[in-house]
């Protein structure tokens, strides 16, 4: 089984994602990311890479994690600052711990790609 049907599928990952994204929009360290931001284009976008990327139907048409984040000069503390939010969204959804591991671990595979230095 995959971790897209792990997770509950498209409704359960679109609800994961739509909560990690009001975090984000409440936490001191990323809501400045988001100022004059297409809140509902966001959630959309991640919800299809987040869906992609578990193992689901491939609809994400967005940049790749590298062009996305380039010039943005994310450092460690806000990537943190994110993996945390992800930590909380998945909790909040009731997420096992052995999803909520595979979750991170795609995440901080992403990290090389988000930071620079």
């Amino acid at each position: 089984m995959t971790l897209y049907e792990r997770l509950g599928g498209p409704a359960q990952i679109i609800k994961i994602v739509g909560d990690l994204v009001d975090l984000h929009l409440q936490n001191p360290r990323i809501a400045p990311r988001f100022q004059n931001s297409d809140i509902a284009k966001i959630k959309h976008a991640a919800s299809t890479f987040f869906i992609a990327g578990s193992g689901g139907p491939n609809n994400y048409t967005g940049k790749d994690m590298l062009s996305a984040h380039k010039g943005m000069n994310i450092d460690a503390e806000e990537f943190v600052a994110v993996l945390d939010d992800a930590l909380d969204a998945l909790e909040k959804n009731n997420v096992a711990q052995r999803e909520k591991e595979e979750v991170l671990y795609i995440l901080y595979s992403m990290r090389r790609d988000i930071i620079r230095v």
